[in-house]
């Protein structure tokens, strides 16, 4: 029930944000969600043993996701800045990892959430296909697989996840793509709609064992607590992470 209940209440004010709203309330939700994430990210990273990243990860974050042009060079600075930071450390044995966790979440949360904001400049309606898509997947897996889920897909990573699950997320996903794509951007036909969920799809749930292999790694069940029924922020958002770049990569070639 909890689930659902947050379901309910968050799903609408993200279709909001992307469809409806006005560009600086929808930056200003993105921004919000990642910075989230990454506060999330910094839980798991500690799990590891090593330094939370501190208030720089959060900055160069934000510059990396809202810089109208060469996210490269931020990136690259990031990197360059993380080493510097790691001359600080008490235990240079440390210095490494902490630059290399500091680098990667603002690459793998804030540099993922950039390409929302590429696919709405493209169009909304390809923004919100992209949540979509993976939410309705993730669902499917969620109640197929917790009822016909007989064989363990990857068990030493996600225990509760089964391949009936993913057969289901990935159907589920073909169907809204082919449904969803057609109507809203009539340039995408039945076919090519149909690779886009399939791909989507896929990364996504790529995405989701990825997480669950960072949380297991740091001995964590959940990301966060934020979002009852779901866990965390990242918790709920793994999937999009990896789905949007290849959404956006396949948008551009089919568009």
């Amino acid at each position: 029930m909890k689930r659902i209940l947050t379901a309910v209440l968050v799903a609408p004010l993200a279709v909001y944000a992307v469809g409806w709203a006005p560009f600086p309330i929808f930056l200003a939700v993105v921004s919000v969600v990642a910075l989230l994430c990454y506060y999330e990210y910094a839980g798991i990273v500690a799990g590891y043993g090593i330094e939370k990243p501190g208030l720089f990860g959060y900055a160069a974050g934000l510059a990396v996701l809202l810089t109208p042009r060469e996210p490269e060079f931020l990136m690259t600075m990031t990197a360059l800045l993380a080493l510097c930071l790691a001359l600080t450390a008490r235990d240079l044995a440390k210095g490494l990892p902490r630059a290399a966790a500091l680098l990667f979440g603002v690459i793998y949360i804030f540099g993922a959430w950039r390409f929302a904001i590429l696919l709405w400049e493209r169009g909304r309606w390809w923004l919100l296909f992209a949540l979509l898509l993976n939410w309705i997947g993730d669902s499917a897996a969620y109640y197929v697989g917790r009822r016909l889920g007989r064989h363990k897909m990857a068990p030493r990573i996600s225990p509760n996840k089964s391949w009936e699950g993913a057969a289901a997320s990935l159907v589920a996903s073909s169907i809204f793509a082919a449904v969803y794509l057609p109507r809203l951007i009539p340039a995408v036909v039945v076919a090519p709609a149909i690779f886009l969920g399939v791909a989507g799809n896929v990364a996504g749930q790529i995405g989701d064992l990825a997480e669950s292999a960072l949380k297991r790694g740091a001995g964590v069940k959940d990301s966060g607590t934020m979002l009852p029924g779901h866990g965390g922020w990242l918790d709920r958002v793994d999937s999009v992470l990896f789905a949007l770049p290849v959404i956006y990569a396949l948008a551009r070639w089919v568009g």
